[in-house]
């Protein structure tokens, strides 16, 4: 799952707002050591993003 959501996040980051959904749902089907690679992997290479980035797995951390 994690290689597949890295993928999808790659083909929809032209759009904003579906990035965002795209990864909240990776975030319900990765365990919790996909999720901090996909943390720090999303950081390098979605900085444009970093403000939805920090604000999706804050709110999925603090739901765990």
């Amino acid at each position: 799952m994690f290689e597949m959501s890295k993928m999808i996040l790659q083909r929809v980051s032209f759009d904003k707002k579906l990035f965002r959904k795209e990864l909240m749902k990776a975030l319900k089907w990765l365990k919790p050591k996909e999720k901090t690679l996909l943390y720090v992997w999303c950081l390098a290479n979605f900085g444009m993003y970093r403000d939805i980035i920090l604000e999706v797995f804050r709110h999925t951390v603090s739901k765990s």
